[in-house]
């Protein structure tokens, strides 16, 4: 049963809105009991899929966010949020290289490969790699031209939840330091976040725990993490 401990729904959130973007390979039903809390909360909630395994992050980036803005301006609400899931966070920090809303709210980035991940180093040029993951899934690795290297700092106050898994990758033992099974925790960070949190999560079941749905909803409510 998920216990919160937050207060009852506030009638700030009910003109707050919330675009949830989920993880390479996952639908929006990956980011359904963050969703259900976030409604709880009083907040409208944006939750679609988009296509992460067949188009390059230059093709989802701006359809996918602006739905979102769409249904958040019909909404009327005063401020717009983003919770994101890994490959998610790529894409809002992509489309606000070049684009900017009045009413920009908070970020929350659940395990971001920000800087980049070593599965992607090592399996890219791989049969499965390539033929299941897309273009998108070419783009993330660690190397300086990789695209999430290449992205500018984007305004906002963004909050990061990474995930540290116990034992070894399933894909890279070899990841180093701390990892949540795919990104490593270091690499999840951006210069420009305004907090961190680890928790004990892995990177495929993190949005689905409940005390990383708790913190969520702490930041968007507060700017800061529940420490």
């Amino acid at each position: 049963m998920l216990i919160l401990l937050l207060t009852p729904m506030s009638l700030a959130a009910q003109h707050e809105c919330v675009i949830l973007l989920h993880g390479m390979g996952r639908t929006s039903l990956s980011l359904a009991p963050i969703e259900a809390m976030l409604e709880e909360q009083g907040y409208a909630v944006w939750n679609d899929g988009y296509p992460s395994l067949t188009q390059s992050v230059d093709e989802i980036a701006a359809p996918v966010i602006e739905a979102g803005l769409a249904f958040c301006n019909d909404k009327q609400t005063d401020k717009v949020h983003f919770v994101t899931h890994s490959l998610g966070g790529i894409i809002v920090r992509y489309y606000f290289q070049d684009h900017q809303i009045s009413n920009m709210g908070r970020i929350v980035m659940l395990a971001p490969p920000n800087q980049g991940s070593e599965i992607t180093d090592e399996m890219k040029d791989g049969f499965f790699y390539k033929t299941f993951m897309g273009p998108a899934g070419q783009v993330l690795g660690t190397d300086d031209d990789s695209l999430p290297n290449k992205l500018k700092p984007i305004g906002g106050e963004v909050g990061i939840i990474a995930g540290e898994k116990e034992g070894a990758s399933w894909f890279l033992p070899e990841i180093p330091g701390k990892d949540d099974g795919k990104v490593s925790v270091e690499r999840t960070k951006l210069p420009e976040m305004k907090d961190f949190l680890l928790l004990k999560a892995s990177h495929t079941f993190i949005m689905w725990d409940d005390e990383v749905i708790r913190q969520v909803v702490f930041f968007l409510r507060n700017g800061v993490f529940d420490k």
